[in-house]
């Protein structure tokens, strides 16, 4: 069967595919808001807001970057990003140097004290969600662990370009 919409034609499958990717959608968001809460509720207080420590983070998993670059990834502006780089290099938790293949960009990298202070927030998130994780059966524990790898795909996606309307045709 067909479902014929201005120039092009659509088979009924995919139209609910289409809406069982739009309720997909809407089903992971409202999760992850909820999420992203008991995140929050998890870390501990370190005087790094959650863009900070995300920050930290890309630097750790991507390397050294420049600001601009930042800045988009973490979805700020760059005078933000800028302001941001300013406080952390204060605190000790990132340097900036010149970028080699060009002297006059600068490069944000993360220090060891940056490193530590990633990895003393994760180690008290992690028991603190341990607790939580206990209260759950063990099949939902199971389920979780089953996620894992479509969470990492979720959000490496995000950094994937966004199909054109001309390539999706």
């Amino acid at each position: 069967m067909e479902i014929s919409g201005g120039s092009s034609a659509r088979t009924a499958e995919d139209a609910f595919d289409a809406r069982s990717e739009r309720s997909l959608a809407v089903g992971v968001a409202a999760r992850m808001e909820r999420l992203m809460g008991l995140f929050r509720s998890l870390s501990p207080p370190s005087g790094l807001s959650l863009t900070a420590a995300a920050t930290l983070a890309t630097l750790e998993r991507s390397g050294p970057s420049r600001l601009t670059s930042l800045a988009v990834q973490e979805g700020v502006t760059q005078p933000a990003m800028t302001q941001l780089i300013a406080r952390l290099q204060e605190s000790g938790l990132v340097s900036r140097t010149a970028d080699p293949a060009d002297g006059r960009v600068v490069q944000v990298r993360l220090t060891d004290e940056g490193r530590a202070i990633l990895a003393r927030r994760r180690a008290v998130r992690a028991e603190r969600l341990a607790e939580i994780l206990a209260r759950l059966s063990p099949e939902e524990q199971a389920a979780l662990g089953a996620a894992l790898p479509a969470m990492d795909a979720l959000a490496n996606a995000q950094q994937a370009p966004l199909p054109t309307k001309e390539s999706t045709r």
